[in-house]
């Protein structure tokens, strides 16, 4: 039970680092072009964690002992850098230069809708009926919002870039699974480095400028924060309360950016935004208040990363 606690504390923090993150490369987004904020924000986050491996190199008591990567994770790896560090990030800040930043952030909610769909239904993850239920309510608000006040023959070419993130990430957070008991910290990492050095070089590489040092050092910073820390602590959550639940406790990340995004940057709800957040927010009630136990045990076996004896039902099991 303790596992399943700590796994939800992580999963919680992770969210609230990446919902403030969302308003504040919005803020960036002017002296920045999308692309380049994309690999800003990654490259923060690799560099960043890259101090702090370098820095438990050298001492013990930065962290626990974690498994390095295998070379059987490197196609799982790859792909989840592919789909989430590369194709998410630009999707999102495309997006975002075309909705409010409030509006955006409550779209990210469909984040966990699709991560869980594809748990379920492809990666065969255990069905939950109280998180399927929050699924739909959230996704009734991402349609609300995307179409609030459009008419109908208009596309919202924004809102449907932030939901193709939504979707990249959750390809990735599914894919992230695989190798969640290796060192969070070298994944983050190496997610950060590559899709940050792969997104900075196609930017430069279309004609982007070179930013004012205050905008990339902001830029560094968000990134380090809401992509290296939280992803580093989402993939910690993956382990004790696998992918849906992670998910779907992910989904208090929207409600930090909308939030930050009308007291800070001056956003104006409309009575869409509001009928969405209502439906968003019973959802995410539905996430946050369900329960699953059961007692379950193994045979002895040896583990080469770090294990806990909940890790919530990675396994299937009769309801």
């Amino acid at each position: 039970m303790f596992n399943r606690w700590q796994g939800i504390a992580f999963a919680l923090v992770a969210a609230l680092l990446f919902g403030a993150s969302t308003p504040l490369a919005k803020s960036l987004l002017p002296q920045i072009t999308p692309m380049l904020m994309a690999g800003l924000l990654y490259l923060g986050s690799g560099i960043g964690l890259g101090i702090y491996a370098l820095l438990r190199s050298f001492s013990k008591g930065l962290g626990p002992h974690e498994a390095a990567l295998s070379r059987k994770d490197v196609p799982w790896l790859a792909a989840a850098i592919a789909a989430g560090g590369i194709v998410g990030p630009i999707l999102l800040m495309w997006g975002l230069s075309a909705t409010p930043a409030s509006s955006a952030s409550l779209l990210l909610n469909l984040e966990g809708v699709l991560t869980a769909l594809l748990a379920w239904f492809v990666f065969k993850e255990n069905f939950d009926a109280r998180i399927a239920s929050g699924m739909a309510l959230i996704a009734a608000g991402g349609v609300c919002l995307s179409w609030m006040g459009r008419p109908e023959i208009d596309v919202p070419w924004g809102s449907l870039a932030i939901m193709g993130a939504c979707l990249a990430w959750a390809i990735d957070n599914n894919l992230t699974r695989k190798v969640s008991t290796g060192d969070p910290v070298q994944i983050a990492m190496l997610k950060g480095l590559v899709a940050g050095g792969v997104n900075t070089g196609l930017a430069f590489a279309l004609g982007a400028k070179f930013p004012a040092l205050t905008s990339l050092l902001a830029s560094g910073v968000v990134g380090f924060l809401g992509y290296g820390v939280s992803l580093t602590l989402f993939v910690l959550a993956l382990r004790h309360i696998g992918t849906a639940r992670t998910g779907a406790y992910f989904s208090i990340a929207p409600f930090v950016g909308a939030a930050i995004s009308i007291l800070l940057l001056g956003d104006k709800p409309t009575i869409g935004f509001g009928v969405a957040a209502v439906l968003m927010a019973i959802g995410v009630w539905l996430h946050l208040t369900e329960r699953h136990e059961h007692l379950h045990r193994h045979e002895p076996m040896e583990h080469e990363h770090l294990h806990y004896h909940d890790e919530h039902h990675q396994h299937t099991h009769a309801p």
